[in-house]
């Protein structure tokens, strides 16, 4: 169970961190696959560096939980995380973003999220 623990972590924290990373470097590049148009203004790019920053920070902290080797708080963190894709969702659909990237990419990452981290929390119990 804990290898399946460190490989779920590892992939999901690398995949959180690059998203950041990429928003750091190129954020107009990037933001256009979230589901909302780019919004206008002087400062966009600085605002979406923004979300980089707390995407890197989001996923090394998962990274740090599956450095410790507890899989059951790399469950919790990951339902705790889960949380953030659900708003991600929620805030695409409310102003009429790409319905297909709210589901298609969004709501399907907290699935995942959300049940990696029950089986994590869970399971790790047993």
């Amino acid at each position: 169970m804990a290898w399946i623990a460190q490989s779920i972590g590892l992939a999901i924290g690398a995949a959180i961190i690059t998203i950041g990373l990429m928003y750091v470097s190129r954020p107009t590049v990037v933001a256009g696959s979230f589901g909302l148009p780019l919004p206008d203004g002087l400062n966009v790019e600085a605002w979406l560096r923004l979300k980089g920053v707390r995407d890197i920070v989001s996923g090394t902290t998962l990274l740090t939980f599956v450095a410790l080797g507890e899989p059951r708080w790399v469950g919790v963190l990951l339902l705790s995380f889960a949380v953030i894709p659900v708003g991600d969702m929620i805030v695409i659909l409310a102003n009429k973003g790409s319905v297909r990237t709210a589901l298609g990419v969004h709501a399907l990452t907290a699935i995942f999220m959300a049940a990696a981290g029950i089986i994590l929390t869970y399971g790790a119990r047993a």
